[in-house]
């Protein structure tokens, strides 16, 4: 089946425009230690080597699926505080708010995981107004496998063909608290990926008959044809 051709529209204050950074395909910003990691690693356990996740379909397609949103200045954090040094030309929608980051009062999320009664909760701000096709909207979540980043971007859906205005910004918890030093400019501070809204219903049953044929053999495949996933039931996504 085809992939259909759709359009995301970025749009940013015209201030901004040649000064912010550009989200970019999430396919264009795999991490360095993605790159560098072997494709194959042996197991002391099995005495064989392994493919590692390097090579895993699915691991891939979802840390290049969508759009990363880029930190949009250097970040310097030492000993729990953040600055920073922004030189932003000023303009109707960008004289109220300049900073790459500002915070949630911790008490929005107590009950949560992410709640610490001695700690704000911090948003990265965003610049950046999403429009997509009817029937679409997009999911904001923590850059997929990224727990390299010293903080865990919060998952929230919007409903970007009809909020299509406004900025939607993104509220972080920051996890890392002995982390020091700079989270350079254009760090994925969030993945956003469009999806399509529909009305779904769930049918149980049992594997039976030739599902039971079907499921072994599919089984055995799978562990003597390294790589059958990705050759035969691997769908195209660009």
């Amino acid at each position: 089946m085809e992939t259909q051709n759709l359009t995301i529209k970025f749009r940013c204050p015209p201030e901004l425009d040649g000064v912010l950074p550009r989200p970019i395909p999430a396919v264009r910003g795999l991490p360095d230690w993605f790159k560098a990691m072997p494709q194959t690693a042996f197991s002391t356990l099995l005495q064989t080597d392994q493919m590692t996740v390097k090579k895993c379909p699915p691991v891939i397609d979802a840390m290049t699926a969508g759009y990363l949103m880029p930190l949009i200045c250097d970040l310097d954090v030492r000993d729990g505080e953040f600055s920073w040094d922004r030189d932003v030309p000023a303009g109707a929608l960008t004289g109220f708010l300049r900073a790459p980051i500002d915070f949630h009062d911790n008490n929005q999320l107590v009950g949560t995981p992410f709640f610490h009664a001695d700690r704000i909760a911090i948003k990265f701000n965003n610049f950046w107004t999403f429009e997509l096709p009817p029937g679409y909207s997009l999911l904001v979540t923590h850059p997929f496998n990224r727990m390299d980043l010293p903080f865990t971007t919060l998952t929230g859906l919007v409903d970007a063909d009809r909020y299509s205005g406004n900025f939607v910004n993104f509220p972080a918890h920051w996890r890392d608290e002995g982390f020091s030093g700079v989270l350079p400019k254009g760090t994925p501070v969030a993945q956003c990926i469009p999806v399509k809204r529909n009305n779904w219903e769930a049918n149980f049953g049992v594997i039976e008959a030739e599902g039971v044929t079907q499921q072994l053999e599919l089984s055995m495949t799978m562990l003597q044809e390294p790589g059958i996933y990705r050759r035969r039931f691997r769908a195209p996504k660009r």
